[in-house]
């Protein structure tokens, strides 16, 4: 089986940061992190969390998925299961379904969270809606001031400007399918949960 392509998402990252003219500083300025942790997330020396590329993905006001494509958009894309790209750090592992589709507004992810993992400590609030369907094991999820106990089949939808946050309590990873829309007429805030160009996989 051919091995998955390393997404370079620092690569993209700072791309995107020098097409809009933006120093480190300025942007550490505008999504709250340290000039010193966005350089190493540049650089690929450290992995960006999800609350990470969250938070640039809004200063930058692109969709998380820009970090993990090229510019160029298509019409209808077909991903094969081995060609799906990753990106992995603090026990949360997260592969995009389907990027670079034209104007873009549905993401979808695959979420697998290791045992006590989780964004407890760094809830997040984004534009649009969010969909969560847990595949296999179980996991909690807070959206606002409720918790929700997701086990295999069960599934979650709500409004992405709640503050929430996910977590395995369990002893066994849990998978997530998980899809971000954002409100029409926005840019595409698929903020939270972490790719480079996908290889030739794509028609249209």
């Amino acid at each position: 089986m051919p091995e998955k392509t390393k997404p370079d998402v620092g690569h993209r990252i700072r791309a995107i940061r020098e097409q809009r003219s933006l120093s480190l500083r300025a942007l550490a300025e505008n999504c709250g992190l340290s000039t010193n942790a966005i350089s190493l997330i540049e650089r690929g020396e450290t992995s960006p969390t999800v609350s990470s590329l969250h938070q640039l993905a809004m200063a930058l006001e692109v969709p998380i998925t820009d970090f993990f494509e090229e510019s160029q958009k298509h019409m209808t894309v077909f991903v094969k299961p081995d060609h799906r790209l990753q990106s992995q750090a603090n026990g949360i592992q997260l592969e995009s379904l389907a990027t670079g589709l034209s104007h873009q507004q549905l993401e979808p992810f695959l979420m697998e969270v290791e045992p006590g993992a989780g964004t407890v400590d760094e809830p997040v609030s984004h534009s649009g809606e969010e969909f969560v369907y847990c595949v296999a094991g179980e996991v909690e999820y807070c959206v606002g001031e409720q918790i929700y106990a997701l086990s295999a089949g069960c599934s979650l939808l709500f409004k992405a400007p709640q503050p929430h946050c996910f977590r395995n309590a369990n002893d066994s990873p849990a998978l997530l399918m998980m899809v971000f829309m954002a409100d029409e007429g926005t840019l595409q805030l698929a903020q939270q949960h972490q790719l480079k160009a996908f290889p030739e996989n794509r028609i249209g």
